[in-house]
């Protein structure tokens, strides 16, 4: 009976553990595609093995990240009507075994990183460098705490660019860290409003944000960002580079996912995590799928595309 109850402990552990982990947040590091996809590489298998083995690396210190950040933010998760369900706000995951899990898997990415490229586990160390800064202290600091998460994003792309040995240009650079900025403006919007309702701070950081301010910037920012994706589509490099100039049609459904992102914002008032609305919303995901199949025929298949 002792044994059996042990087993049973155990394997609730781990399975708590796992969730920890939050795996429907690895999406976010599907941007190590990016540049290969947007290379026009992405058949070039030698190199897309090599971004997928990547993407399972980050994938690895990802979660270990978010351990670490639920061990040292479960103050303020308590306090957040979803957070407070987490395996350890809730209590149900002990803080031994999650400290255990964060070393275990911080450990594999690590090794596996260092096994596949040295520029990658250089970015990779500097990505859970900054991430570990952010959850001590860091994420304490308005503006700074969401230029961190966008910073982040930008380590992704760097690093898949890195794997594939490709160049990630100053524009995918810029764009990548706006549309995570506006993505993170948002979730601190979702934040104060969660704040107002409940009467707590969910987080230190939000004192330092209105929903005046956050409306503003989250608008100036998504305007630079639609901006320079046009005149990226429209540069003469980039129309050299792949010998069209209808690149800007997938402009159209872009506009269509960001719209809808704001009518959930503004409308439905229900922002919450954007990796979550993008699991959930319909419409956001056939934008994002006839964005990604109306650049892929335009850029790899431009003999059949009727977009030519």
């Amino acid at each position: 009976m002792s044994f059996s109850l042990n087993k049973t402990f155990i394997v609730n552990e781990f399975l708590l553990l796992l969730k920890s982990f939050r795996a429907h947040h690895w999406i976010k590091n599907l941007f190590l595609f990016i540049p290969i996809f947007f290379a026009g590489e992405i058949f070039n298998f030698s190199k897309l093995i090599d971004v997928i083995v990547g993407v399972i690396a980050f994938c690895l210190i990802a979660s270990g990240v978010y351990i670490f950040n639920d061990l040292f933010d479960l103050k303020f998760d308590r306090k957040h009507p979803e957070k407070s369900k987490r395996p350890l706000a809730s209590g149900n995951l002990s803080k031994s075994t999650a400290i255990a899990g964060f070393i275990t898997i911080v450990a594999m990415g690590l090794i596996l990183a260092y096994l596949l490229e040295i520029k990658f586990f250089i970015m990779l160390c500097i990505y859970f460098a900054i991430n570990i800064a952010y959850s001590i202290a860091l994420k304490n600091v308005s503006i700074l705490d969401v230029g961190l998460i966008a910073i982040g994003f930008v380590l992704r792309i760097k690093a898949g660019g890195a794997l594939a040995a490709i160049y990630v240009t100053e524009w995918l650079n810029i764009m990548v860290f706006l549309l995570a900025l506006f993505m993170a403006m948002g979730k601190r919007r979702d934040d104060l409003i969660i704040k107002s309702s409940r009467g707590t701070d969910i987080r230190s950081s939000i004192n330092g944000y209105n929903l005046q301010f956050l409306t503003t910037s989250m608008t100036v920012i998504l305007s630079i960002t639609l901006v320079s994706y046009l005149m990226y589509m429209m540069s003469p490099a980039t129309l050299i580079k792949f010998g069209t100039h209808r690149l800007y049609y997938t402009f159209l459904f872009l506009m269509g996912g960001v719209l809808r992102y704001l009518q959930i914002i503004y409308l439905d008032k229900k922002s919450g995590s954007p990796t979550l609305i993008l699991y959930k919303d319909r419409f956001i995901q056939v934008c994002i799928l006839l964005w990604v199949i109306s650049y892929t025929f335009i850029i790899y298949f431009p003999d059949f595309s009727i977009l030519k």
